[in-house]
């Protein structure tokens, strides 16, 4: 493959807000080490249920006072009046925040269901929607090749997203998949239903297998039946497993290169090892002067 910079894709990373000093560490020297890539943005989730506002806001902060990188903090509708949210989403803009991810929120612990703030934002789209009213941002909200779990069907989920998007959302970013067919097929889908907004497909290095058999329940991810085979009996081999999800993730992203696709959204845990292994095979490589 041709690795100049005609052919360079675009990618953005994901990172969270760490809990601890040694995961601040961790995190800090992965936002180092991956900003040499000069991504499109680094987005900074916002936790489960709106619980790590503040560090989520801290880590923000830093990113722009220290480094050279855009960041897109995670907004949530969960429990928070219009008025809170709209008052986070200026704070933001003053601070010189121009790119928000705008997402409903996964329902806390204790609840078995959604239920809206009475005073809030009630939907994803409801959240764009107000954003917009607040300021020009530049809005990327969640897509689900294989439909969100909460949704009564894909044609209903795939609506949803339509509506976030003619809300005024920018871009959707959709959720970890493994199978590159759901994440083709769904683009199909997505262009028969009239969407044309860039649909970026979200990829998780392969960290620690029992940690994915987890996120991928919770959202609804299938995980191939080859996949948990290459992983098998690997729990205490932790160099073989880096090789093997290196692999994986560079199969999957060269594949969706030859499909079209020419920007892609790194879940990195926190980690820079894998994600910058992928990169360079895809040909995002620092650039000398700022290296």
């Amino acid at each position: 493959m041709n690795c100049s910079s005609a052919h360079r894709p675009d990618v953005s990373f994901e990172f969270f807000p760490p809990n601890s000093e040694k995961m601040e560490l961790t995190m800090w020297n992965s936002i180092e080490r991956l900003a040499v890539l000069e991504p499109n943005f680094v987005s900074v989730t916002y936790g489960a249920d709106g619980s790590t506002r503040e560090r989520t806001h801290a880590a923000v902060e830093r990113i722009i006072r220290d480094t050279r990188l855009t960041p897109a903090p995670h907004l949530t509708c969960i429990g928070a009046s219009r008025g809170e949210i709209d008052d986070i989403a200026r704070d933001y803009w003053d601070m010189g925040v121009r790119h928000l991810v705008a997402l409903r929120g996964d329902v806390p612990k204790d609840c078995n269901e959604y239920v809206p703030h009475p005073e809030g934002y009630a939907y994803a789209s409801d959240l764009v929607a107000g954003l917009r009213r607040v300021a020009d941002f530049e809005i990327s909200v969640a897509a689900y090749p294989e439909v969100h779990p909460e949704a009564p069907s894909a044609h209903f989920d795939l609506e949803n997203l339509k509506r976030k998007l003619d809300a005024g959302a920018t871009r959707a970013i959709t959720q970890f998949f493994f199978d590159t067919n759901v994440y083709l097929r769904f683009r199909d889908r997505c262009a028969a239903a009239g969407i044309e907004s860039a649909l970026v497909p979200g990829i998780l290095p392969i960290t620690r297998f029992p940690q994915l058999e987890k996120f991928a329940a919770a959202c609804g991810a299938g995980i191939p039946d080859w996949l948990r085979e290459w992983f098998t009996g690997l729990d205490e081999d932790a160099q073989t497993r880096q090789m093997i999800a290196a692999s994986v993730a560079i199969d999957q992203a060269r594949h969706l290169e030859r499909e079209g696709v020419s920007e892609f959204h790194f879940y990195t845990l926190n980690r820079s090892e894998l994600t910058f292994a992928i990169c360079h095979a895809l040909g995002v490589r620092p650039n000398r002067a700022a290296a």
